[in-house]
């Protein structure tokens, strides 16, 4: 275990942190909290390292803020990539014997017990309820289900990002979990400079931000736009690299007021799409805290979310929410008409974003690998329980 001269008194441990792409951030929640958590935990002194890959040998980079980078590779099938790496990654983990890990996606529960074998203590953040994702099949679906009870067998700690997950597995395992949401990026007035590029007005379109993905209810929002008597366009961004078939029902449901940007990687583009659309259009159902649910409500977005207890525990009174494609045209027809209620939903979306801080889940994870080490923390500002609701700022 290492410490540091700082000038304070916490332990300053090795981390590592595996099962996802990597950092720098650009796909998915998990690389989001990774980038802003390991930063974090890099400015206080711990020595973290991320396990990355599908990242071109030119664009490798061997550290990123303060955190050192390890490239592996990984099998290029969609049922083996993240599995292949991940245990690669704990085999190099392990030879590296750092003094916590953490682990990310329940799916990587086969790695688990090479971790216990080096004696290396570690968390699993154990994601959504994969299992209900229609992209596995019968036989992925059974094997996200035996994989959510190994984590439940052979981790110290589970992480759940929502409420709603922490539920579940109390209910389904009888097995605590630690709750620690994402934070929400604080995207301020953002200028509109970028948008006139894609022929967008301020407040003139609806948007969606989101995988193509049956449980992602994309072609079930399209085509309740195209149900509805809209006139500002629907803008949707987005792909799916496995889902041909699907991608083509959503295009077939679409009438020529659909807008198809595909992924957009330029952030400053896309914090414009976020912070001037009337409204955000969130159809995730299976998922916990989502990344880009919280950035929306960073951007002072309204919200227009599938009913699902995890899309309320998020948005609150920021949303309001559909179920089909029928209630999704009402909802459609009543934003446009409704400028005031929207307009109040905006800021109530800005409000609600502030709970959800960086800086705090940082700190629980920082609890959670000090509790892991079995370190004692003697800095006051570390001593609150750690099983207690995280991601949330304290009053």
């Amino acid at each position: 275990m290492q410490r540091t001269g700082h000038n304070d008194s916490r332990a300053k441990l090795s981390i590592a942190l595996v099962g996802t792409r990597g950092v720098p951030a650009r796909y998915g929640g998990f690389e989001t909290a990774i980038e802003e958590v390991g930063c974090r935990l890099a400015e206080q002194g711990h020595d973290v390292t991320v396990y990355c890959r599908g990242t071109a040998k030119d664009e490798r980079l061997s550290e990123y803020l303060g955190m050192k980078l390890v490239h592996l590779p990984a099998m290029r099938r969609r049922s083996l990539e993240t599995l292949s790496h991940t245990a690669l990654s704990v085999v190099h983990a392990v030879l590296k014997r750092p003094d916590v890990a953490i682990v990310f996606n329940a799916a990587n529960a086969p790695t688990l017990p090479l971790l216990g074998l080096g004696r290396i203590p570690f968390a699993t953040h154990v994601d959504g309820l994969e299992w209900k994702r229609a992209k596995w099949g019968p036989v992925g679906q059974k094997y996200y289900r035996l994989c959510e009870r190994l984590c439940v067998w052979w981790s110290k700690e589970l992480i759940a990002d929502a409420r709603g997950i922490a539920n579940y597995y109390t209910s389904k395992f009888s097995r605590a979990t630690r709750l620690i949401a994402y934070g929400a990026p604080q995207i301020p007035e953002a200028p509109a400079s970028k948008l006139a590029t894609l022929g967008l007005e301020s407040g003139k379109f609806h948007l969606m931000v989101a995988r193509f993905e049956p449980e992602n209810h994309v072609e079930l929002i399209v085509r309740g736009y195209s149900q509805s008597q809209a006139k500002l366009p629907l803008v949707v961004v987005g792909s799916a690299p496995y889902a041909e078939q699907y991608t083509q029902q959503v295009h077939a449901a679409a009438t020529e007021q659909v807008r198809f940007l595909g992924g957009v990687w330029d952030q400053e583009l896309l914090d414009e799409l976020y912070a001037h659309a009337l409204a955000y259009w969130h159809g995730h159902s299976v998922g916990g805290t989502n990344p880009s649910l919280l950035r929306a409500l960073g951007a002072g977005t309204a919200i227009n979310a599938f009913d699902v207890n995890f899309n309320r525990e998020v948005a609150q009174a920021a949303g309001e929410y559909f179920t089909d494609a029928e209630s999704a045209a009402q909802l459609f027809d009543s934003t446009e008409s409704q400028t005031a209620t929207v307009n109040h939903r905006a800021q109530l979306a800005r409000m609600r974003a502030k709970d959800y801080d960086w800086d705090e889940v940082a700190k629980a994870y920082e609890n959670l690998c000090m509790d892991l080490a079995g370190v004692r923390m003697t800095s006051k500002e570390f001593e609150a329980e750690p099983t207690v609701e995280s991601g949330r700022r304290r009053a």
